[in-house]
């Protein structure tokens, strides 16, 4: 997981994430990076400033080692998971946690939202019906493996 604390400065903050995301990509070779699109209307705008700025990041660290990178509005995120684009955050995380078979949610809440995109990513049916599919399919597997690496 990737943390930098709001008391360093931006630069140093910006190169823990790009060092923590090109990390990561070289550790699993993802065929793809999932990330949540910015939302145009904040009521802190130095907030989405800094979201900028990490997604470019991670966008340069996917791009950097050839991983496409696609982006799904939170509406579509929540759509996917519950069939409402407007639910709480409390219902995307039973949805993450009942098609992942976790017993508590993951902490920080981050981590669900992450689990989350990467449902909505490889689709939510196929992630609850993995285990009955005859087909390989690697996005399950991956999904699920990141669930139990949050458990921990």
């Amino acid at each position: 997981m990737v943390r930098t604390k709001p008391s360093e400065p931006l630069a140093e903050r910006m190169a823990k994430i790009h060092d923590g995301i090109a990390g990561v990509i070289g550790e699993h070779r993802p065929d793809v990076v999932v990330v949540e699109e910015l939302y145009s209307t904040y009521t802190h705008p130095r907030t989405a400033i800094l979201m900028g700025h990490a997604r470019g990041v991670i966008y340069l660290a996917a791009g950097a080692s050839g991983v496409p990178v696609e982006s799904y509005t939170a509406t579509r995120v929540k759509k996917s998971l519950t069939g409402n684009g407007t639910a709480s955050k409390e219902q995307v995380q039973r949805m993450v946690c009942q098609l992942l078979g976790l017993s508590k949610a993951p902490t920080p809440a981050d981590v669900t939202d992450a689990l989350a995109l990467a449902i909505c990513h490889a689709g939510p049916r196929r992630i609850a019906t993995s285990g009955r599919r005859r087909r390989a399919d690697a996005a399950p597997a991956i999904v699920a493996a990141l669930a139990r690496e949050a458990e921990r």
